[in-house]
């Protein structure tokens, strides 16, 4: 089982690693672009597990696969990926909220 793809679902990674580029002054992106970015491609991971997990399902519902243990992989990884990314919107709307309610 190859969990590696989970571990690029971190925003905080993601814009870390791109943080250096910031300073750059070859580059025009700025931090929301990144942290932009950053979300859409976690979303299109989440997106791409959530496929993935369907075929399987139908592939076992079919009787074209046996392997129960691909459907139950396929399925956490899933469930992990979607449980990520609710985790992260919530958070986002949490500080969302937090900088609608301060004062000026």
């Amino acid at each position: 089982m190859n969990i590696s793809n989970i571990n690029s679902v971190s925003l905080v990674e993601a814009f870390n690693n791109n943080l250096p580029k910031l300073t750059s002054p070859n580059v025009d992106h700025s931090a929301f672009d990144l942290l932009l970015s950053a979300a859409k491609n976690n979303l299109n991971t989440t997106n791409a597990y959530q496929q993935n997990a369907q075929n399987e399902e139908i592939k076992w519902a079919l009787g074209e696969s046996a392997s129960t243990h691909d459907l139950t992989t396929a399925l956490q990884k899933s469930s992990i990926a979607l449980q990520y990314t609710v985790a992260v919107r919530d958070k986002v709307l949490e500080a969302y909220k937090e900088v609608m309610q301060m004062q000026i």
